[in-house]
């Protein structure tokens, strides 16, 4: 399995993000919030997922872009975590909540906890 993070993977569409807010679940591991819901399963991947960061506690573009890429890089080392386990299609949204600049081990350790958080939260729902 590679680990990548292709354009297909990327949640980019506003209609989706926007039900993704008002109709989804979440999973918390802080600094890091785990938005879902359960996506249509014809697309050609079945996890797609998106960045953010809080305007209100990073001021400026600079520090928000650089933790977005850490979260990226994050996810994309460790999704295989919830594709191995499931064939089932999820929309994720990934927020950063905290208020001090992370570290990159900070945000690789609350990502994997996070989607590990996840996975049994949907597993033991479908059991």
């Amino acid at each position: 399995m590679q680990a990548t993070l292709s354009k297909k993977e990327r949640l980019k569409s506003k209609k989706t993000i926007e039900f993704l807010f008002s109709e989804g679940k979440s999973v918390a591991q802080y600094p890091i919030r785990l938005i879902y819901t359960v996506g249509p399963d014809t697309e050609e991947t079945n996890l797609r997922a998106a960045v953010s960061v809080s305007k209100r506690n990073f001021k400026k573009a600079v520090d928000r872009n650089h933790i977005k890429r850490l979260l990226r890089e994050s996810y994309r080392k460790n999704k295989y975590l919830v594709q191995q386990q499931t064939t089932q299609s999820y929309n994720l949204m990934i927020l950063y909540t905290g208020k001090e600049f992370p570290s990159s081990s900070r945000i690789e350790k609350s990502v994997m906890k996070v989607l590990q958080k996840f996975m049994d939260k949907e597993i033991s729902k479908s059991s």
